[in-house]
C-alpha cells in the first residue's frame, strides 16, 4: 500500500504578515503603558503563531484511506486523482471550482489535487486538496486505489 503524508505548514510570510499585531498592539496601548503594550504585543504574536502552526492540517494516504484534515474517505470510494499547478490550479480553485466541492485549501500553497468522489451518495462531486507535492500526492492516491480493487 502506498502511503503519503504532509502538513501544510504556513509559508514564512504568513509569519511576518502575523507580526503586523505587534505595532499595531503597541500602538494602541502606548498612552496608557509602553510596558504593557509590549508585553500585549508579545503575547498576541506568540498566538497567533501557535494558532497557525496548530490549525496547520495533515494529507494523508495510508491503508487505503485519504486523510485531509478533519475528513476522511476511502480510496475505493475515489476516482482518479489529478494534480494541478499554476495557473491551472488556480483555475480549480476559481472559476472551474463546483460549488459542492469539498475543499481543504490553504492560500500560501499553489499547487493542488482534485480527486473525483465515486459514491453517489456523496454530496461532494470531488475534493480539492492544497500540497506542496501535487504529483507524488495524486500517484499515492491512485495507487492506493488500485491497490485497494486487488
Amino acid at each position: 500500500m502506498p502511503e503519503y503524508r504532509e502538513k501544510l505548514w504556513p509559508n514564512v510570510w504568513a509569519f511576518i504578515v502575523t507580526a503586523l499585531v505587534i505595532p499595531a498592539s503597541i500602538l494602541v496601548l502606548v498612552p496608557i503603558s509602553l510596558f504593557a503594550g509590549i508585553v500585549t504585543a508579545a503575547v498576541l504574536y506568540g498566538g497567533c503563531v501557535l494558532l497557525l502552526v496548530l490549525a496547520a492540517p495533515v494529507v494523508r494516504v495510508q491503508d487505503g484511506v485519504l486523510t485531509a484534515g478533519p475528513a476522511t474517505i476511502s480510496t475505493a470510494l475515489l476516482g482518479e486523482a489529478t494534480a494541478y499547478e499554476k495557473s491551472e490550479a488556480t483555475q480549480e480553485r476559481g472559476p472551474r471550482l463546483d460549488a459542492r466541492a469539498w475543499l481543504l485549501i490553504r492560500g500560501w500553497i499553489d499547487p493542488v489535487v482534485r480527486v473525483p468522489i465515486a459514491d453517489a451518495t456523496d454530496p461532494a462531486p470531488y475534493w480539492v486538496i492544497s500540497t506542496r507535492h501535487p504529483r507524488k500526492l495524486a500517484a499515492a492516491i491512485n495507487e492506493s486505489r488500485t491497490a485497494n480493487v486487488e
